[in-house]
């Protein structure tokens, strides 16, 4: 018996998929990178855009002939075009798809393969339970010894409800998992070779807040950084609201929590930021950006950006250029705002910015972060850092300084797993050349972009 998996979206989504290979695996299912061959086909769905749920239901069409070829075929539709409650309206629509499962949950695919039934959406407590747990979480074959670095869910859904996210009405309320889960999770990776980690929430700061007396994300922090075998942790998303000086303190102190920090700011105007239920202004935070760079020196800091939020003015769009000009982060993530059935934004506001004004906001700010992060990775030039090697690629190996930089190194070393010290010998805006340390190269190495 064979399965595959289609994963679209985000890390959690990432994680997601791998806790399916997991379960299935359990089951006696084998990883098959054909899917014609499958009997079980998982597709992972996100629908932060419209573009990503086209591509989705796309992709799911596309089964169809497999489906009426191979009626024994089973399709499992999950993810956040399911949502948490979407399953009954999609069944009449999709009457070849066999389970929908909601986001992070296996749960109703494991119940129907072993069982033989689909289980509602709104799981049970023994299957949302499942869904929660992963003393047994064993990588899926395709990663299996090969993953280095691997994306923990910390929080479940979110509560705070942008007016702009789908988010919270497709993964659900705010959900922090329990620290046990989470550490045997992280200790299952650790013994399996994975040497880094990274904390996911939509609002990872927010860990902890919905249960009463529980450890925050510091405290987590510092319970993770214990455990043998990882050498690197990271966290994301954080949100300014949350974003702690006791934070702030803790990654400082903590030598395996990289110093590289997520942390939206999604506009630089304060009457849009109101408009999205942002909760903070522009000053905040710049003042937090600031605090950051003085509690944890030589961080770096990567920011989102949404331009076209409806009722957004050139007058506002340039605030946010400008915050964007002066702040000097090291990545920003932009996007160009998409309407979403269901959200505040769509319900009570007119997306009246064009595409094409859309374009030209978010072009500009393209070539100003682009400029910003060039000038920003030549001050690496000549400087010998720690770099973590994930894999190799195009016949040069691919890792990360702590700071996030993504390096590439030439060298008939197997370093793949390793923290070595290389000397950075060419700059760019997207990554960085490098020679092992004390070694240097006999050619010019030609430029990799990803």
């Amino acid at each position: 018996m064979k399965y595959h998996i289609w994963t679209e979206g985000c890390q959690m989504n990432v994680a997601d998929s791998q806790r399916v290979g997991s379960s299935l695996e359990h089951l006696g299912y084998t990883f098959t990178g054909n899917i014609e061959e499958a009997d079980v086909i998982v597709l992972n769905t996100c629908v932060v855009r419209q573009s990503a749920e086209d591509k989705a239901l796309g992709r799911l069409t596309s089964l169809r002939p497999l489906k009426e070829k191979n009626p024994n075929l089973i399709i499992n539709l999950m993810g956040c075009l399911v949502g948490v409650r979407g399953a009954d309206k999609l069944r009449a629509k999709l009457p070849f798809v066999d389970v929908f499962s909601p986001p992070s949950d296996p749960g109703p695919l494991v119940s129907f393969l072993s069982q033989g039934e689909i289980h509602a959406i709104e799981s049970n407590e023994t299957t949302r339970r499942f869904a929660m747990m992963d003393e047994d979480l064993i990588l899926p074959q395709y990663e299996r010894g090969q993953l280095i670095s691997a994306h923990v869910p910390i929080v479940y859904g979110c509560s705070h409800a942008c007016t702009f996210c789908i988010i919270p009405f497709r993964r659900g309320v705010e959900r922090s998992r329990p620290v046990g889960d989470i550490v045997s999770e992280i200790h299952s990776l650790a013994s399996q070779g994975v040497k880094e980690i990274t904390l996911l929430g939509q609002i990872v700061d927010r860990y902890g807040k919905d249960v009463p007396d529980g450890p925050n994300l510091a405290a987590l922090l510092r319970i993770v950084h214990d455990v043998d075998g990882i050498e690197r942790i990271r966290f994301l998303t954080s949100h300014p609201n949350y974003f702690t000086e006791e934070l702030m303190e803790t990654v400082a102190e903590l030598p395996k929590v990289m110093p590289h920090i997520e942390i939206p700011i999604q506009a630089g105007d304060d009457e849009v930021l109101s408009n999205m239920k942002r909760g903070y202004t522009q000053k905040d935070y710049r003042d937090l950006i600031e605090k950051i760079r003085k509690k944890i020196p030589d961080c770096s800091i990567a920011t989102d950006i949404i331009v076209g939020f409806p009722g957004e003015t050139d007058e506002q769009f340039m605030e946010t250029y400008r915050v964007l000009s002066d702040l000097r982060l090291d990545v920003a993530h932009l996007a160009r705002y998409s309407s979403r059935e269901g959200t505040v934004a769509t319900r009570r506001m007119d997306d009246n910015v064009s595409d094409e004004e859309k374009m030209r906001r978010f072009r500009m700010l393209e070539e100003l972060q682009e400029k910003i992060v060039d000038e920003i990775n030549k001050k690496y030039l000549g400087q010998t850092m720690d770099v973590l090697f994930e894999e190799k690629v195009k016949g040069r190996w691919k890792g990360r300084t702590p700071t996030n930089k993504l390096v590439f190194v030439e060298s008939d070393e197997d370093l793949k797993g390793k923290i070595v010290p290389v000397t950075i010998t060419w700059t760019g805006p997207w990554s960085m050349q490098a020679n092992l340390a004390g070694v240097r190269s006999q050619k010019q190495p030609a430029l990799i972009s990803l």
